[in-house]
């Protein structure tokens, strides 16, 4: 155990009365390091140690930082465990890299396992409870991962994980360590992957945590405009000691290798970037250069990411950071944070703000989603609909849609598939997905009896409709993070709020994505394409196994040799109400591509032909009943 500045350190527990005398450790070569063997002491030892200060007497029982296991709150000692599972999830490890490359699809459902669903009389359910439903329910859901809130041991619940203590340990509420291994190797051997919620970013000041370690701000600073945070009343790591370091890295590596962690997503890295994070001039310190950019922390996530992929090339690294810091996703060796992905913030608040205004107002804010191109490509991101969307007032997706009932639903469905069809990895919140009521509550279950209501299983019909679309189709994955994945059609139209543009992959498929949002159908709207033939609707938000109205294209439409939006051919569409659809182009023909040639050659001036659906025009034909195949029936999970 590191305490440098400890005069005696012991080891007290339930094997010797919690005598803080008899059983006392020894500075390895009068250094920091304190070691020492206590026979007699097998897995499931409750102790601490106890440490008396050097310089102030002070004396206290701390938790091992180091521990595995960590008793079940509001107990806050150490027990001794081993982790002797033996994995049964060789396949998915050996096939993990491909699976988790930028060109692959990423889906990830965000869980917290204390309220995902609750047992008998609201009960926790423990993690090998949990694991079967779970594992069923992400994959017949079509998620390619699930991603934890934070399950290292915390003693505050309501914290959610990131007030945390054991930073080597999962949180005992739910069972042992090899429970929760369990769990993981469950999801893998269901061919789902699992990221962990990390946080390096602070840690509470509990008593017998790492605040004031051995008489001194061992791990944090010691100056509170430094060490104290003060959003969260906690204490901040002092990154700029290299124990400090060794420490968090050790503990991103054995969640890693302990528990087959397929990826960390990193909490707070805009609070750890910047020394003025949430702070008023005069209560921050500068760095050596008089800025504000915290280098001892850069130099962590840099070294920190470094032996990640050092270690574990084919594990995801991803920041939740909130600001316009450059490079965080690009390698250290050219001065990146060295990430594999950032959050998009920003296309979350654009996208929620511009939703949440009655359609009539949409018109004149446009450019809350015309806006995101200009930087899409400058990081990897991944698009999140998170836990923090819904909580504390800011209520549920689908009550934060405006209209009566048939209006918010259909507004939900229309954003799940605006996140779908952006460029980016996708994150969604457990409850999302089932068009919940109720904003997130850590002490209830996930409301699941609401899918005994057409509209809700409406609802998660088509949340599963879009996950199985974005990891079947090439074209809406593949070239996530390459500018030549999408190109737009029409992003001009805000006065009949419409938006529509090309997901294209390498394979020559291209998908046409249109969004209305408004509750007023366009028919016989023209949208410029890039090739004649069949266009097959995949996707219809409008569906009526959706729960919507079901005003579709039927199977598809074909594209005329009419130039439109800079395009050689054109399709006219029927837009439903407040949905989306989607038109898929598999690969050209040869016969079309000579005829695309043909009329390319002879078509006007891209400035000439630049315009959209003219005025005035013919609507189609009404549209046939939609023949687009609903996903199989999802089993709504049963409480155990």
């Amino acid at each position: 155990m590191f305490a440098p500045n400890a005069k005696t350190v012991t080891v007290t527990g339930d094997f010797n009365g919690w005598n803080n005398e008899s059983h006392p450790l020894s500075r390895r070569g009068g250094g920091g390091v304190w070691e020492g063997f206590v026979p007699g002491v097998g897995e499931g030892g409750v102790y601490k140690y106890h440490l008396v200060s050097e310089y102030n007497g002070y004396s206290v029982d701390k938790a091992d930082p180091f521990a595995f296991r960590q008793e079940r709150p509001p107990r806050t000692a150490s027990v001794v465990a081993a982790l002797p599972f033996v994995w049964a999830d060789t396949e998915w490890m050996a096939g993990r890299a491909a699976l988790q490359k930028p060109t692959s699809p990423l889906s990830i459902y965000e869980v917290h396992l204390g309220s995902w669903m609750r047992g008998p009389e609201g009960r926790f359910l423990t993690y090998r409870e949990i694991a079967a439903p779970l594992a069923d329910y992400a994959r017949e859901m079509g998620y390619t991962h699930v991603e934890f809130l934070p399950v290292m041991e915390h003693p505050y619940y309501a914290s959610w994980g990131y007030q945390v203590t054991g930073f080597f340990a999962p949180s005992s509420r739910q069972g042992a360590p090899e429970d929760f291994q369990s769990l993981i190797d469950q999801l893998h051997q269901a061919g789902i992957g699992v990221i962990l919620d990390w946080v390096p970013s602070h840690f509470p000041t509990d008593e017998h945590g790492l605040g004031y370690f051995d008489g001194t701000h061992l791990y944090e600073h010691a100056d509170p405009r430094q060490g104290f945070h003060p959003d969260w009343k906690s204490a901040i790591f002092n990154y700029g000691r290299p124990e400090v370091k060794a420490f968090l890295i050790s503990s991103a590596l054995f969640w890693i290798e302990g528990y087959h962690a397929d990826g960390l997503r990193v909490d707070g890295v805009a609070s750890m970037l910047h020394l003025d994070y949430s702070r008023n001039p005069g209560e921050w310190v500068a760095n050596e250069y008089g800025g504000r950019e915290n280098l001892d922390a850069i130099s962590f996530l840099r070294r920190m990411n470094e032996h990640v992929l050092r270690a574990h090339p084919d594990v995801l690294t991803i920041a939740e950071e909130s600001t316009s810091w450059p490079m965080v996703t690009r390698p250290t060796s050219v001065g990146g944070l060295g990430f594999r992905m950032k959050w998009d913030m920003g296309w979350m608040n654009d996208t929620l703000e511009y939703l949440l205004l009655d359609p009539v107002h949409r018109a004149f804010n446009h450019g809350l989603l015309t806006f995101r191109p200009m930087y899409a490509y400058s990081e990897n991101f991944l698009l999140p609909l998170s836990h923090d969307e819904v909580v504390h007032m800011k209520g549920s997706l689908l009550n934060k849609m405006p209209g009566d009932d048939w209006k918010k639903f259909a507004n939900l469905r229309l954003l799940l598939a605006y996140q779908a069809a952006v460029p980016g990895k996708k994150l969604l919140f457990m409850g999302g997905d089932i068009g919940q009521w109720a904003e997130w509550d850590h002490d209830a279950s996930v409301q699941w009896h609401l899918l005994g209501q057409p509209a809700h299983a409406g609802i998660r019909r088509w949340a599963a409709r879009m996950n199985h679309l974005h990891a079947s189709e090439l074209a809406l994955h593949e070239l996530d993070f390459e500018p030549a994945g999408f190109e737009w059609v029409d992003f001009r139209d805000s006065p009949q709020s419409v938006l529509a543009f090309l997901r294209l992959a390498s394979n020559e498929d291209a998908i046409l994505a249109a969004f209305n949002f408004t509750p007023v159908p366009r028919h016989g709207y023209r949208l410029g394409v890039p090739r004649g033939g069949p266009w097959t609707e995949i996707g219809n938000g409008d569906g009526a196994d959706y729960g919507g109205s079901g005003l579709s294209n039927g199977e598809g439409v074909e594209a005329e040799p009419v130039p439109s939006h800079g395009r050689p051919f054109s399709v006219l569409v029927t837009l439903p109400p407040l949905a989306a659809i989607f038109l898929k182009s598999a690969k050209r023909a040869p016969a079309l591509a000579e005829l695309e040639a043909e009329i390319e050659s002879s078509a006007p001036s891209p400035r000439a032909r630049g315009e959209r659906r003219g005025e005035g025009q013919l609507a189609a034909d009404p549209p046939s009943e939609s023949t687009e195949s609903a996903p199989a029936e999802i089993a709504v999970p049963e409480k155990v």
